[in-house]
């Protein structure tokens, strides 16, 4: 066989070698940037995949949907409303836990909504708010479980409470993600804004 013919043949194979591990690389570092923005929300769907790149497919087309939404910040006027919202309806938990925890479902799906998030089902909400909330899409996940449970009459106070908390990572998340500044005369920290006005009674939600 001529050398050219072995030159041809070397060359081939090196471009072949440099695709792959380029390919390698490029799935790699794909990989890393899904595990940093979704960190445990990465590998609790990876668990419930068939497999890694199905998982990864999916995170991807996660981004790509939120990509497409017009997502807005809160007014300081509708933070302070819904911080206050929160305040009555951690309030009034001792006296009506149940209606507390269809309180707290609604005023994160009404924050969601005014966000520019879907709210049309669960699933939906769910998948498209751990693309910038990953960390605390599975307390919203235990408190939505709860709230269902509710409605069949299977849940205890204690359920009850930890429903609200869980909401309430989410909510207060949200509350402060891309607050638009506030001007001059209605300035008031988040930190104000967000806690209650009173320290809540023994029984109540913390």
């Amino acid at each position: 066989m001529d050398t050219w013919i072995w030159i041809v043949i070397v060359a081939a194979v090196v471009v072949i070698l440099v695709a792959l591990v380029a390919t390698v690389m490029v799935r790699k570092h794909r990989r890393r940037q899904l595990q940093g923005r979704f960190g445990s929300e990465y590998d609790r769907t990876v668990g419930d995949s068939r497999n890694r790149r199905s998982a990864e497919r999916e995170l991807r087309e996660r981004e790509a949907k939120v990509d497409e939404l017009d997502l807005r910040p809160l007014s300081e006027a509708s933070r302070q409303r819904y911080s206050q919202q929160w305040t009555d309806m951690q309030g009034s938990f001792v006296d009506r836990p149940q209606v507390a925890v269809a309180d707290a479902d609604r005023l994160v799906t009404d924050l969601m909504r005014e966000r520019g998030y879907p709210v049309d089902d669960f699933d939906t909400r769910s998948e498209l708010v751990s693309v910038n909330h990953p960390e605390v899409v599975q307390n919203y996940r235990t408190a939505h479980t709860i709230a269902a449970r509710t409605i069949e009459g299977r849940t205890s106070t204690e359920d009850l409470r930890q429903a609200v908390i869980s909401y309430r990572a989410l909510f207060e998340e949200m509350l402060v993600d891309d607050v638009e500044p506030p001007s001059s005369d209605t300035a008031t920290p988040a930190s104000a804004a967000a806690a209650p006005a009173e320290r809540p009674r023994a029984d109540e939600p913390r």
